[in-house]
């Protein structure tokens, strides 16, 4: 990277460029703005990073992001139990309550089966989806992967995991275009995906 007067500066912008989508002139405009804050909202900007470093786990049922051993959504007792939408990770978390039309629990794979990234079963959250399904007996399990070849993928390998259950498995609508990450999809068609869920035995056949 492009070296500044200040090796300070070059640092701060080497740091912000590692994100994602930050390019150098972006990555060069947040530290520059950084610069003129106080000394205190620097530190509060930087303690709300490392508290989220030290102080976030992960809910040890669905997977979610939490502050405690448990989320607010498992621990939620106005939702319903009887219902698991499992999803890819905590992206498609965000953006299904933000539709407001699911009032069920959740289960984080924490990614999908990627042979070419070198991602199979043994890498995500099946096994203890299994377990989940055995202990707690749920009525549906909804697959809302994203509708890409890795999703389909994930999705039929999932399916054959828990067939044998006494459990319906349901799919969200193809109102999600193909291809399409389920986070970038708007609330009224995810929310309308997530209502007009099919059998996904009936989606063989489309």
């Amino acid at each position: 990277m492009e070296e500044f007067s200040s090796k300070l500066f070059t640092n701060a912008v080497e740091q912000f460029s590692t994100l994602p989508g930050v390019g150098k002139r972006t990555a060069m405009r947040l530290t520059l703005h950084l610069l003129k804050q106080s000394k205190d909202e620097v530190n509060q900007f930087s303690e709300a990073f490392i508290r989220l470093i030290e102080d976030i786990q992960y809910c040890n049922v669905c997977y979610n992001i939490s502050e405690t051993p448990q989320c607010e959504i498992c621990s939620n007792k106005n939702r319903d139990e009887s219902l698991i939408c499992v999803v890819e990770d905590i992206r498609d978390i965000i953006a299904i309550e933000s539709t407001g039309q699911y009032r069920g629990l959740y289960h984080v794979l924490g990614g999908k089966i990627s042979p070419m990234e070198g991602i199979g079963p043994a890498d995500l959250k099946v096994e203890e989806l299994v377990l989940r399904i055995q202990k707690y007996e749920p009525k549906e399990i909804i697959m809302a992967l994203s509708p890409t070849m890795e999703g389909d993928t994930t999705n039929f390998y999932l399916y054959k995991r828990i067939k044998s259950f006494n459990v319906q498995v349901s799919t969200i609508a193809r109102g999600v275009a193909i291809g399409d990450e389920l986070e970038y999809a708007d609330t009224l068609t995810l929310g309308r995906s997530l209502q007009n869920r099919v059998l996904y035995e009936n989606t063989f056949a489309q």
